[in-house]
């Protein structure tokens, strides 16, 4: 994990997030605390790894969601060389 990352802020935030218990309650507190911007980026760089799981090309993952190669490739050295964080939660999807 990068140290700069890991803080009592960083830490209060995943506590609120952790106290989420519905779709409708992400909505509300995502829309109040992220721009519509920062929000779809993070869905559009979630659906990347999805598609980057699967198997998909660069050029379907730019068609499908508009990413840049940019952004395909930084979510897939997330995949390759990263925490295993979108692992731990396509694992979990697939449980429910």
């Amino acid at each position: 994990m990068v140290k700069q990352l890991k803080s009592e802020p960083v830490d209060h935030l995943f506590e609120a997030i952790l106290t989420l218990k519905s779709k409708e309650e992400c909505y509300s507190f995502f829309e109040d605390l992220c721009t519509v911007n920062e929000l779809l980026s993070l869905s559009q760089r979630f659906e990347v790894a999805a598609m980057l799981k699967e198997h998909k090309t660069y050029l379907e993952i730019a068609e499908k969601t508009g990413a840049s190669t940019a952004t395909i490739s930084r979510v897939n050295r997330s995949l390759t060389y990263g925490n295993d964080g979108y692992e731990m939660v396509f694992s979990r999807m697939k449980e429910e």
